[in-house]
């Protein structure tokens, strides 16, 4: 069997048997403390709590090898982008200026803009994989409920809901249109060249959208009979209530924010100045 791109995926983790309210709100605060914060320790013991709790969902590599992989990509790539457009951004930041390699012009390398760049990479590290916790654990019907839950308007709430439950689909119809591609003798297998690869993939795009819009079209028209949006408020079949362990789990979320705060006032600001 050929796996998604990206969705949920039922499995017995302590994780899992979460709220989806409880997660989401763990999710947002950990990623909001994580980008605002810049002290490396606090950011090192937040890579290794996402590495671990990883590894607890019981999400396999090949589940999120292809989202990995562009993750890797851009992340690497923005990391490039921001030496190129300010190589010395972390000089400006520190306050000082230790140079490892002589450039050319302002392209040096220094010990501020490295130890810059790897804070931006421990932020990738600490905010990725709860992310994909929490879209791999967290059931779409459920995912609905705890957007609602948390003040967000249901309809809001049901179209996230929905464009998750959609990925795999759209994932089934490429692969089917694919395989009648290969069938009428287009390879788009690693056999074939890369340009032939990427012409025969976008030309499986046009029919592509053509099946998304039809499908588009009978799931409005069917919300539609249903009077989807008449009320104000609506009950989901797939909500959770809170019990102890969400209560605990989201009391331990917030105590790591106000420890990442409390740095804050440690260190003058957002930045850990080890120079």
């Amino acid at each position: 069997m050929e796996n998604n791109l990206i969705g949920y995926v039922a499995r017995d983790t302590w994780l899992h048997r979460l709220s989806g309210t409880t997660k989401l709100i763990c999710f947002l605060l950990i990623s909001v403390i994580g980008m605002v914060t810049y002290d490396t320790r606090f950011l090192l013991a937040l890579g290794g709590l996402s590495i671990y709790l990883f590894a607890a969902s019981g999400i396999r590599y090949r589940d999120v090898a292809l989202v990995l992989k562009f993750i890797v990509f851009f992340s690497v790539l923005n990391l490039v982008a921001v030496y190129l457009f300010a190589p010395e951004y972390g000089v400006t930041i520190y306050g000082t200026r230790h140079v490892l390699v002589e450039g050319i012009g302002r392209y040096t390398i220094t010990q501020e803009q490295l130890f810059y760049e790897c804070n931006l990479l421990i932020k990738y590290i600490v905010t990725i994989p709860p992310g994909l916790i929490f879209l791999f654990t967290t059931n779409p019907s459920e995912l609905a409920a705890s957007i609602n839950r948390i003040g967000i308007s249901y309809k809001i709430a049901y179209a996230v809901a929905l464009a998750l439950r959609y990925i795999p689909d759209i994932q089934d119809d490429f692969r089917t249109i694919a395989k009648a591609q290969q069938a009428r003798g287009v390879e788009l297998s690693k056999k074939a060249p890369l340009k032939q690869r990427i012409t025969g993939n976008l030309a499986i795009a046009i029919p592509l959208i053509f099946s998304s819009l039809e499908r588009i079209d009978h799931i409005s028209a069917a919300m539609e009979l249903r009077r989807f949006g008449k009320h104000k408020k609506r009950t989901w079949l797939k909500a959770r209530p809170l019990q102890a362990k969400d209560f605990v789990a989201i009391l331990l979320t917030g105590c790591i924010v106000l420890i990442g705060i409390s740095l804050f006032f440690v260190n003058g600001g957002r930045f850990y100045n080890p120079f």
